[in-house]
């Protein structure tokens, strides 16, 4: 009647492009990579090696803030003197960062 029929376009026009289809999917993948896990694979790294060379009278900060001298260093847990005589147990995965020799006496 007054609307006609839809035919379908030839299979020819729609397979030319089938790399281009997928070319900002491999795009995002690789931004997504170079700006969201190469990073954070870098500092889990260095912070494996850091608490791997940890040491005996080494000066520390906690996650939590605490400022002090390793005491003692076992396979999962770290004494931390904190004070003279007041010794904490906490988790390695707890240390922030190890501070230069002689920061604790400066501040």
């Amino acid at each position: 009647m007054l609307i006609s029929n839809a035919y379908a376009q030839t299979a020819a026009v729609a397979s030319s492009s089938g790399f281009m289809d997928f070319l900002p999917v491999v795009a995002v993948c690789a931004v997504f990579y170079f700006l969201l896990l190469r990073p954070q694979q870098k500092r889990v790294k260095e912070q494996k090696a850091m608490l791997a060379a940890l040491q005996k009278n080494d000066e520390i900060v906690t996650i939590g803030g605490e400022l002090g001298r390793v005491s003692k260093v076992g396979e999962n847990y770290i004494s931390l003197e904190i004070a003279e005589n007041v010794t904490v147990l906490i988790q390695k995965s707890a240390v922030q960062m190890v501070l230069p020799k002689g920061t604790i006496k400066s501040i």
